[in-house]
């Protein structure tokens, strides 16, 4: 292994929760979420010679992460079939914190893509300004945004 793939495979094993907690807003299937993760780490690798240390690298991870999640997404939106499963967890979580965890989980997985990065990013207690660089928008921009998130996440019905 060289200098450079060994640079980057411990920049992914520091930053895996980071990715994965990306993925997972994008997916509650595993294989799903597993394959996000994936794509993500060969988008990383594509890039992370020219990555050159311009911004903070957990800000390059989210930007690479969300931009290929945020592009599959719409790719399988567009050919999207439902799967039918017949599987029943009967192990699954049924108390009120869970009712609540899977209700807001499926209410953000209602926004678009981009909000839903937002608030994946807020959701991780990153500061405005860092959610602006990672998304591209200014700090300013980011509390409208979440502010108007917010309300919409308000008004959903379950």
């Amino acid at each position: 292994m060289n200098e450079l793939e060994s640079k980057f495979a411990q920049t992914i094993k520091q930053n895996k929760s980071t990715i994965y907690t990306v993925c997972y807003m994008f997916s509650k299937d595993a294989d799903e979420v597993n394959d996000l993760f994936q794509e993500a780490v060969i988008n990383m690798w594509r890039g992370f010679e020219g990555f050159e240390n311009r911004s903070n690298v957990k800000t390059w991870i989210y930007r690479v992460a969300l931009n290929t999640c945020i592009s599959l997404d719409r790719k399988n939106r567009r050919t999207s079939s439902e799967p039918l499963s017949m599987d029943i967890n009967l192990f699954e979580d049924h108390d009120a914190d869970s009712r609540q965890v899977d209700m807001l989980h499926d209410r953000i997985s209602r926004l678009q893509p981009f909000d839903r990065a937002i608030v994946l990013l807020w959701l991780e207690n990153m500061p405005y300004e860092e959610i602006g660089q990672v998304v591209g928008i200014t700090t300013t921009a980011v509390a409208t945004r979440l502010y108007r998130i917010k309300e919409q996440l308000k008004k959903m019905n379950n």
